[in-house]
């Protein structure tokens, strides 16, 4: 069954989506959630059925996302949050925790989850990747879990 744009466009409007946003690297972190709002906004998402919520870091970014979905009710949430790298090994160590976390969970849950983690060499391409002129991962991430609700639809 195909679905037209006019169904597709008025089951948008009553998903519920949540943000899940780092607050570390703020400047990068804030301009990917805008990014990622103003998409939802764009594609038909209803503003009152969309819920943001911060953690610290994207260490924090599964649990965050975990709690998130027992909350209920979400057809998918969005991870945002970045990850510079240092001069210690750290950022492996976060990095990887941070993807396995969220690769786990879109797998236990069945919910989609957008993985908008960048994990970058230093300030600058953090800053290209989230509105620069590598674009916006935020908005990366947001259309990619509003594909997969649409999948997510059409299968049931």
């Amino acid at each position: 069954m195909v679905e037209s744009e006019t169904e597709a466009a008025s089951r948008r409007a009553d998903l519920r989506i949540c943000l899940v946003v780092s607050r570390f690297n703020e400047p990068v972190t804030g301009s990917m959630e805008k990014a990622a709002l103003d998409c939802l906004a764009t594609e038909g998402v209803d503003a009152a059925n969309v819920d943001v919520v911060h953690v610290p870091g994207a260490w924090e970014l599964p649990l965050g996302v975990r709690l998130a979905l027992a909350k209920g009710n979400y057809d998918g949430v969005v991870a945002l949050g970045c990850v510079i790298r240092g001069e210690t090994p750290h950022f492996e160590y976060v990095s990887m925790g941070a993807t396995v976390g969220l690769q786990e969970l879109t797998r236990e849950s069945g919910v989609p989850i957008g993985f908008g983690l960048l994990t970058t060499d230093d300030a600058a391409q953090a800053v290209a990747r989230a509105g620069g002129d590598k674009g916006n991962k935020g908005e990366e991430a947001t259309l990619a879990v509003l594909e997969m609700c649409d999948l997510a639809a059409r299968l049931r």
